[in-house]
């Protein structure tokens, strides 16, 4: 297994954008922090949106704004950070035709280049900056003089210069203080997805399941949902395993906790879940996730809407809410968010 090329700051230059105004397609949550972190870096920005509550954001924030195929053409490298769902059609209909030879697509996320729904001009060079981090959390690191990880691809290099410019933008953005992962489109959307389809799931099965025993057992629910994530405990054990590793985060539990979680390790059996990772990694690989993904779409999303009732009438769900209600915590967000 070889081992990915890790980038920092000493590997990267920023003056390979002096000259190149980025335009910034979106302005949601990756937009804006990315446009305000490159800002921040010296690098010249305009933003490109609809006339909309975004657009007006980015003027607030101080950003020549324009409709999206004017900021494309003005634009010498354009961040497409707009849904996945939505980035071909703009793509095609407002990026593409203002492009010119010499110009860079930039993604944060593989999904459209992975399955050939951006068909960028041959002579642009294509990159992939994917943070590993939301959006917020992209702004408010640089700020505190932080970084945070991305995944770093270069898809075309027309100009011979792709590189060079793929680790500008990471460090612009600030991704190099903490290292830049190179890879490629493919790597990240497989990884990305199969986080989602795969691993998120296979946790949300596991509380369930001990949400189920231990209500059995005659648990109040509300100690239940408390102890499995409610009280943040959670959030910050994976904290504390960001910083020293799982091994090295242990000693902040009791040693009854470190016992019980290295002893029983070993008694779960990964066979099913690999076959089950296996699985989902095949519907990546072979298309057919894509497929019922964007047959979904065409139709409106009448199946993610039956799957958000089906969850939210659940035992589970409804356990959860009454919880946080009756601990004061918590706030309301809309079903099917964007995420951008």
């Amino acid at each position: 297994m070889a081992n990915a090329p890790i980038h920092y700051d000493e590997d990267a230059d920023l003056s390979v954008l002096d000259d190149r105004t980025v335009a910034v397609i979106g302005y949601g949550n990756q937009g804006r922090s990315q446009a305000l972190n490159m800002r921040d870096s010296g690098v010249d920005v305009i933003v490109g949106n609809r006339s909309d509550d975004y657009r007006s954001a980015a003027e607030d924030d101080g950003f020549d704004a324009y409709p999206i195929a004017e900021a494309a053409a003005r634009g010498d490298v354009v961040f497409l950070l707009i849904p996945d769902e939505v980035a071909p059609e703009v793509f095609a209909e407002e990026v593409a035709p203002g492009m010119d030879a010499g110009d860079v697509l930039n993604v944060a996320h593989g999904y459209n280049l992975t399955y050939g729904f951006l068909d960028p001009p041959e002579d642009v060079d294509v990159t992939m900056v994917a943070p590993r981090m939301t959006g917020p959390a992209v702004r408010a690191l640089y700020e505190e003089g932080e970084g945070f990880p991305s995944i770093m691809a270069v898809e075309q290099d027309a100009t011979g210069e792709a590189h060079a410019v793929a680790l500008a933008i990471a460090k612009s953005i600030g991704s190099t203080r903490a290292g830049v992962v190179e890879g490629d489109a493919d790597m990240e959307t497989y990884t990305d997805l199969l986080t989602e389809q795969a691993l998120l799931p296979i946790m949300i099965n596991a509380m369930i399941a001990k949400f189920e025993v231990e209500t059995a057992h005659g648990i109040p629910p509300e100690i239940v949902m408390t102890e499995l994530y409610l009280s943040g405990e959670f959030a910050e054990v994976f904290r504390e395993m960001r910083e020293h590793g799982f091994l090295g985060q242990l000693p902040s539990h009791s040693r009854t906790s470190q016992y019980g979680q290295l002893s029983r390790i070993g008694e779960v059996d990964r066979g099913p879940l690999r076959s089950f990772f296996e699985a989902q990694l095949q519907g990546l690989d072979d298309g057919s996730f894509v497929r019922e993904w964007s047959t979904e779409q065409e139709l409106g999303r009448p199946g993610l809407a039956r799957l958000y009732e089906r969850y939210r009438d659940s035992e589970f769900i409804r356990a959860e809410q009454e919880t946080m209600a009756r601990l004061g915590i918590g706030t309301e967000t809309d079903d099917e968010g964007d995420g951008d």
